[in-house]
């Protein structure tokens, strides 16, 4: 095979590549900088002022958030429009081309209009202006130039610092992007902590997939009513193996006349107290008290993390009251994607 002439300017590729992705990071590492002081300066035309009241407006609005776009800006605007959708915010994305072709008819009395333009100058975004104006639809502006067509006619407008694209000739939009990215999930993020969003929340927005499954609530995997094993204190041990060996959990729970949990009886324990008394013995004497539970309502990741802290691989899952209403295998955390 021909080798390659080696000169003593010579560079591998990978020494090239890697410089080339460090200089990458470090510019657009300085355009989030630059958000970072802006959104920090809270004086009443500045942008952390500014944040704030966007914040307030799309918390109260009765109708969506529709994000709008050209180009790269029109890439990361879907992005936005899906991170507010997912965390409680109802947004929309409406390309601007397809709005002057009947698209205009998707917003409504009550939206709200952000719209993003790194120039602020983008012809296509001319006629969702026009018509936000005519309806009296509020405008947000996401721009560097306040001054544009796009940054005079919004209601408020998010004016980005001035960056230096990562691109070498300065065109293709990279840190501009990056910086219209981070500035989406801080209003994202910004919104949902306004509202309370809690993770309950966000479950009934990702039931699917990985996230799905670690979102999901112990009550929603756990056994329940005769599948539980449980005695009385005073069962005899043979009725206590009995109601192990049938369960197939390989332990059996231990409730007083009450009906709460007072204790539980492992294999580990049948092996510890094995001798020719077991038998005579009642689950009371037997039984490991105090045992470990977990509430219905904890997350099944939280249950996984007590197994392994535990070193278990069951948890009788009990009410406030110490009360059994289920009982949890490490296997059915397996089942649904954890682990």
């Amino acid at each position: 095979m021909k080798q390659r002439a080696v000169g003593p300017g010579f560079q591998p590729s990978s020494t090239l590549a890697i410089s080339s992705a460090l200089r990458t990071l470090a510019t657009e590492r300085a355009g989030i900088a630059a958000m970072e002081a802006a959104v920090a300066a809270t004086g009443p035309q500045d942008f952390g002022h500014v944040f704030a009241a966007v914040v307030d407006l799309l918390r109260g609005i009765d109708g969506r958030v529709i994000v709008t776009g050209m180009g790269k800006s029109g890439h990361i605007g879907r992005k936005i429009a899906a991170t507010l959708a997912s965390t409680g915010t109802a947004a929309y994305f409406v390309h601007p081309a397809e709005a002057s072709h009947g698209d205009l008819g998707m917003i409504r009395s009550g939206d709200v209009v952000l719209a993003m333009s790194w120039s602020g100058e983008t012809v296509e975004l001319a006629d969702i202006i026009t018509y936000a104006k005519r309806f009296r639809i509020p405008l947000l502006a996401v721009t560097s130039n306040p001054d544009s067509a796009l940054g005079r006619e919004a209601d408020l407008c998010l004016t980005l610092p001035r960056a230096e694209e990562a691109c070498p000739n300065g065109l293709a939009p990279t840190t501009s992007t990056t910086m219209q990215l981070v500035l989406g999930d801080a209003l994202a993020v910004a919104l949902l902590e306004a509202r309370g969003f809690s993770a309950t929340d966000f479950k009934v927005y990702h039931p699917g997939g990985k996230l799905g499954a670690r979102l999901t609530f112990v009550r929603d995997v756990m056994h329940q009513g005769d599948e539980i094993p449980c005695v009385s204190t005073q069962a005899a041990m043979s009725e206590a193996i009995v109601e192990m060996s049938g369960k197939r959990f390989g332990c059996v729970g231990v409730i007083d006349t009450a009906g709460l949990l007072v204790g539980i009886i492992t294999d580990g324990d049948l092996r510890r107290h094995m001798g020719p008394t077991l038998m005579h013995q009642v689950a009371a004497d037997i039984m490991t008290r105090t045992p470990t539970t977990i509430d219905p309502d904890a997350l099944a990741v939280e249950a996984l993390a007590l197994l392994t802290e535990t070193r278990r691989s069951v948890l009788i899952v009990a009410d406030h009251d110490k009360r059994p209403i289920g009982i949890l295998h490490l296997h059915d955390l397996y089942g649904i994607g954890i682990g």
